[in-house]
């Protein structure tokens, strides 16, 4: 499991998402940490200058082979939950850290509350950004509860406990 969630406040985000009310779509020019829809990435991946953050926001009905071959170009991926049910974004994280080995911030968005935490964690995510309602106390006190990690293997840790080697208790 993940050694620290990382906890996105809504209101002070620095990343931009850019949306057809900017009247930038396809993205004309780049842009500081903004925040791309697929179509917009698709319209600047070959111009967008490898020195500029730049992150995708991408849907859960999303196939993410199709932003997998520009993976290592993303500082940031965005996964949305449009519903608390509705799991396919954790499908989603696990295949952009085993198959594409992404490895910058995989966030949660949308419908996030705090009993997802544990599984956001197993699956690959490392930042959410929890809906209004939530509390961050309450949900770094989950994450604390299952800190010493499942039995079953995760994206960072693949192996089951009983395969893993026994840590130190020094």
């Amino acid at each position: 499991m993940s050694a620290a969630m990382k906890f996105i406040d809504a209101s002070s985000n620095r990343w931009h998402e850019v949306t057809a009310d900017d009247a930038l779509v396809p993205v004309p020019t780049p842009c500081a940490q903004c925040l791309l829809s697929p179509a917009q990435w698709q319209a600047v991946r070959l111009s967008w200058p490898r020195d500029l953050p730049v992150g995708i926001v991408v849907a859960n009905d999303v196939d993410v082979e199709t932003i997998g071959r520009d993976v290592a170009s993303f500082a940031l991926i965005a996964l949305q939950f449009p519903k608390w049910t509705d799991g396919r974004a954790y499908s989603q994280a696990r295949l952009l850290r085993s198959r594409y080995r992404y490895t910058g911030e995989l966030r949660a968005t949308g419908e996030v509350l705090v009993d997802m935490l544990p599984l956001l964690a197993r699956t690959g995510f490392d930042a959410v950004v929890l809906r209004h309602d939530q509390s961050r106390a309450v949900a770094e006190r989950a994450l604390a509860f299952f800190a010493s990690g499942h039995y079953q293997g995760d994206t960072l840790d693949t192996e089951p406990r009983y395969r893993r080697e026994p840590q130190s208790t020094r």
